[in-house]
């Protein structure tokens, strides 16, 4: 059963904002129509947002938008993660040496979030990836990679909570299936995003457990098909699994 917020204000007042977040600028009656709540309500809580710097509204459009403000507190939340700068370096060093982009995860319930990106100087694609992005386990590289490292009752846990989607031809939504997938990364030691989540790209993806032991982040190297034929994963494969080595011993394990 669905939790009902006990204070309706404060949902209404994040539902706006993270309205404004998904659809970027919106006008006061577009907005209230997305919400399902009338303008006087919507109009109360954009002029309090207002107020405390979160929204901000265009004098020409007078469309409403989120403020900078929530870019400084992501980066105040982003610079207490140590993983950050602990992994830096050796994610900086996989991305030169493959030539293409390396990501770092960390685990957030059904979903894994990305915390760092970095992209090789000389590569000429840039992928659409960005840090405080989501994306779901089941169906990613870097997803997979962490429920193998958890017990078989978590990862039937995840599933039964996740919004399981066929995002593209290749995702795995039969449970049998997956279960079988993910006996294979436990002996492989990494795993693969081959198109389940975005077509026309592929991504190798190793998990590292936190400072506490737990499976916590995760590591991926991604690139756009063509470039990420199974010679050059079988390639990457020790690549990244020696770059994980080097950042668990970094963090004590």
């Amino acid at each position: 059963m669905e939790q009902k917020n006990p204070i309706q204000v404060s949902e209404r007042i994040f539902h706006t904002i993270e309205c404004l977040a998904q659809s970027g600028p919106m006008g006061l009656l577009e907005l209230s129509k997305e919400l399902n709540l009338n303008k006087s309500t919507v109009h109360r809580i954009l002029n309090s947002l207002i107020c405390m710097d979160y929204v901000k509204q265009d004098t020409e459009t007078l469309k409403y938008s989120l403020s900078f403000k929530f870019c400084r507190i992501a980066n105040q939340i982003l610079a207490q993660n140590n993983i950050i700068d602990l992994a830096r370096p050796y994610i900086k060093e996989l991305a030169e040496q493959t030539g293409e982009t390396v990501h770092l995860v960390q685990i957030d319930g059904t979903h894994a979030v990305y915390i760092d990106k970095v992209e090789a100087s000389h590569s000429s694609v840039r992928l659409i990836s960005m840090v405080g992005k989501t994306i779901p386990l089941y169906c990613s590289g870097v997803g997979k990679a962490l429920l193998a490292d958890m017990s078989d009752e978590k990862i039937r846990e995840v599933w039964e909570q996740s919004e399981i989607q066929k995002l593209t031809a290749y995702t795995i939504t039969d449970f049998a299936q997956f279960s079988a997938l993910i006996q294979k990364i436990r002996q492989d030691g990494y795993a693969l995003d081959n198109e389940e989540n975005e077509l026309g790209v592929r991504c190798i993806a190793a998990s590292l457990k936190g400072f506490h032991g737990k499976p916590k982040y995760a590591i991926s190297i991604s690139a756009p098909k063509d470039r990420m034929d199974d010679n050059r994963i079988a390639n990457f494969r020790e690549l990244i699994l020696e770059t994980k080595k080097r950042i668990q011993q970094a963090m004590g394990h």
